[in-house]
């Protein structure tokens, strides 16, 4: 469980703490060094990381050639970009707010594909298809990590809004390979998405 003081500083304002803290259990890790490294569609193995000094040399070690994700909300390092991380991406609240940042924008995608309902009900499809998108990069055709914010405001319910998450965020990374998913040197790879119902909420004024 995320700390409230660090959810309250450094998470994307836009994001209520709750769905915050749901999407770090649903996409993310519970140490802020950790690293997810998928070389040919095979999870490699890595040593404990001790220092954010020593996850950075494994992220310069693979992030030509292999999937790496790290830190608290597993924020996606693409194939073929600059090997020279910040060390900051490993500190978790510099973490925790790119990645909420980044999530609260797929969301706003996500959202605007639905027609932008209001209401509470909506909110869970829209949070579990951005959270699929998440691990992806992918939504309806659209790479989520290079699109452009479209700008509108999504409604949050008052609650969570999101379905409980079964297992802690402490799980281990390595115990949910088949959450992370290929990437290409242009960007993160599509994936086919499940056809989806278009839902049919009351649309917002």
């Amino acid at each position: 469980m995320l700390e409230a003081v660090l959810v309250k500083e450094c998470a994307d304002p836009s994001l209520k703490p709750a769905i915050v803290e749901q999407f770090v259990v649903a996409a993310g890790s519970a140490d802020p060094l950790s690293i997810t490294v998928k070389l040919a569609g095979r999870l490699i193995l890595l040593p404990k990381i001790t220092s954010a000094d020593k996850a950075v040399a494994i992220v310069q070690e693979y992030s030509d050639r292999a999937v790496v994700r790290v830190g608290l909300t597993q924020f996606p390092v693409r194939v073929g970009e600059p090997a020279d991380l910040n060390p900051d991406l490993f500190d978790a609240c510099e973490n925790l707010r790119k990645g909420t940042a980044t999530f609260a924008r797929i969301l706003r995608i996500v959202a605007k594909w639905y027609g932008s309902p209001a209401g509470e009900d909506a909110f869970p499809q829209i949070f579990d298809d951005a959270v699929h998108a998440w691990k992806t990069g992918e939504f309806e055709g659209v790479s989520v990590f290079q699109a452009p914010d479209p700008g509108e405001p999504i409604e949050l319910p008052q609650q969570s809004g999101v379905r409980p998450v079964e297992g802690p965020a402490a799980t281990s990374i390595n115990d949910r390979a088949e959450e992370t998913q290929a990437v290409e040197r242009s960007g993160i790879q599509n994936r086919s998405v499940p056809h989806r119902r278009k839902l049919t909420f009351p649309l917002a004024v």
